[in-house]
C-alpha cells in the first residue's frame, strides 16, 4: 500500500512536468523546464516523511537520501522548480489519501462454525488488518468491484477435491513420505512463492526491469505507478473477500474435517503446511491477487520481463504473464496454505484491477 502513495505522488511529479503521460487526479501545471528528477525526488520524500516521519531514525534516513538525489541535479531554477513542483505533487496525494479509512476500528466477529476462519497453530494470531477491506481505493469504483462469488460449499465434490489436494500436496512431510505427494520441484515452487516475496522482491524486480530496459523516468514512473497502484487496489479487494466470506483455512479444515458435514472428508491430527498460514482467511489469496496485478499491468504496457529473487535465494525469470500466475496458483496449494479456488480467485481480482487501471489512467497524452 505504501509503495503506492510514493509512486503516485512521483508519477504525478514526473508526468506533470514531461507531459508524457495523462495525470492522476491532479491538473496543477509544472512550470516549464523544471527538473523531473528533483520533483521525483521531492514527491516521494516528502510522501514518506508525511506518513513515516515520526520515527527520526527514519526521518533522518529520508532526508539523507533526498540530500543525495539532489546533489546529482546541477544548481539552477530548473532544479529549484522541480523541487516546489515535488513538493506540490506530494501534497496532493497526501489531501487524496486524508480520512481513506486505513486503521479504521474494523473487527472480524463472524461466529466460529465450522468452514469459518479462526486463528490458526501455531501463532494463534487475530485476522490482521480488517480495516484493509474498507479503504478507499485508488482508482477502482469501490473495493468490492471485482468481488468473486462464495468459495465452494463444503459438502460439494469441488471442495471435496480441493481437500484432498491440498492435504496430500500442501503438508509438511519430507518429500517421498507416506502421504506426501508433492515432488522436489513442487516443493521448490511453492517456497520460492513464500509469503515475503510480493513486498521487496517483486519492487526490486521491477527496479531491475526498469535499469534493464534503459527506461527513462517518464516511462518509469508510469511503470511503478501503474504496478504499485494496482497492486494496492488488490489488496483492498482482496481483503473485502477475504472479510466478507471469511473461509478456514487448510490447516483447520483438515484438523476438524469432521466438523465439516462432508462424509467424504477425514480429519488428519497435526496435519501441518510446508509453511506457517497467515493469518487471516484463505479465501481469495493475497500473493496470487498481487501477483496477478503485477503481471498483467507489466503485460499491458508491454513491459512483462521480470526477474525476481525470492526471500529462499532463488532467482526465476518470468516472460510470460500467465506462466507466472500458473506457478503462484499452484504454490499456494504446495505451501499447504490455501485451497486452489482461493487461488484462482485471487489472481483473478489482481488480473480485473490491472486492466481496469490501465484502461482508465496512466494513458500518453500525445
Amino acid at each position: 500500500m505504501w509503495f503506492a502513495f510514493a509512486q503516485a505522488a512521483v508519477y504525478n511529479a514526473v508526468e506533470g512536468i514531461t507531459g508524457d503521460y495523462a495525470l492522476y487526479d491532479w491538473h496543477a501545471k509544472a512550470p516549464k523546464g523544471a527538473s523531473p528528477e528533483a520533483a521525483a525526488a521531492v514527491a516521494a520524500h516528502d510522501v514518506l516523511r508525511y506518513y513515516f516521519g515520526g520515527n527520526a531514525t527514519i526521518a533522518a534516513n529520508l532526508d539523507a537520501a533526498l540530500a543525495n538525489s539532489l546533489a546529482n541535479i546541477p544548481v539552477g531554477v530548473p532544479k529549484d522548480q522541480g523541487k516546489r513542483y515535488g513538493a506540490r505533487a506530494a501534497q496532493r496525494l497526501i489531501e487524496l489519501r486524508a480520512n481513506d479509512g486505513r486503521f479504521a476500528p474494523i473487527t472480524f466477529d463472524t461466529p466460529v462454525v465450522p468452514g469459518v476462519w479462526r486463528p490458526t497453530p501455531t501463532a494463534l494470531l487475530p485476522f490482521l488488518d480488517p480495516w484493509l477491506s474498507q479503504v478507499t481505493p485508488f482508482m477502482l469504483d469501490s473495493d468490492s468491484q471485482f468481488r468473486p462469488g462464495p468459495p465452494p460449499a463444503m459438502d460439494s465434490a469441488l471442495y471435496t477435491q480441493e481437500f484432498n489436494e491440498v492435504r496430500d500436496y500442501g503438508s509438511n512431510l519430507p518429500v517421498g513420505a507416506l502421504g506426501q505427494s508433492r515432488t522436489q520441484a513442487q516443493t521448490d515452487t511453492g517456497l520460492y512463492f513464500s509469503r515475503d516475496i510480493g513486498a521487496g522482491p517483486y519492487q526490486a524486480g521491477l527496479r531491475d526491469l526498469a535499469s534493464r530496459h534503459h527506461l527513462n523516468i517518464s516511462d518509469s514512473a508510469r511503470m511503478f505507478a501503474a504496478v504499485d497502484m494496482s497492486l494496492a487496489d488488490t489488496i483492498f479487494a482482496v481483503w473485502d473477500t477475504k472479510y466478507l466470506y471469511g473461509k478456514w483455512r487448510p490447516i483447520t479444515a483438515i484438523r476438524e474435517a469432521d466438523t465439516d458435514n462432508n462424509p467424504d472428508t477425514a480429519p488428519v491430527t497435526g496435519w501441518t503446511p510446508l509453511i506457517p498460514t497467515p493469518n487471516y482467511p484463505d479465501y481469495v489469496s493475497g500473493l496470487s491477487g498481487v501477483t496477478g496485478a503485477l503481471s498483467q499491468s507489466l503485460a499491458r504496457l508491454n513491459m512483462f520481463d521480470l526477474i525476481v529473487t525470492s526471500p529462499v535465494g532463488t532467482t526465476r525469470h518470468y516472460t510470460d504473464p500467465v506462466a507466472m500466475r500458473t506457478d503462484v496458483v499452484d504454490a499456494r496449494v504446495w505451501d499447504g496454505i490455501h485451497f486452489r479456488s482461493a487461488d484462482v480467485a485471487g489472481a483473478a481480482i489482481g488480473v480485473d484491477v490491472a486492466n481496469w487501471a490501465v484502461d482508465h489512467y496512466f494513458a500518453p497524452t500525445k
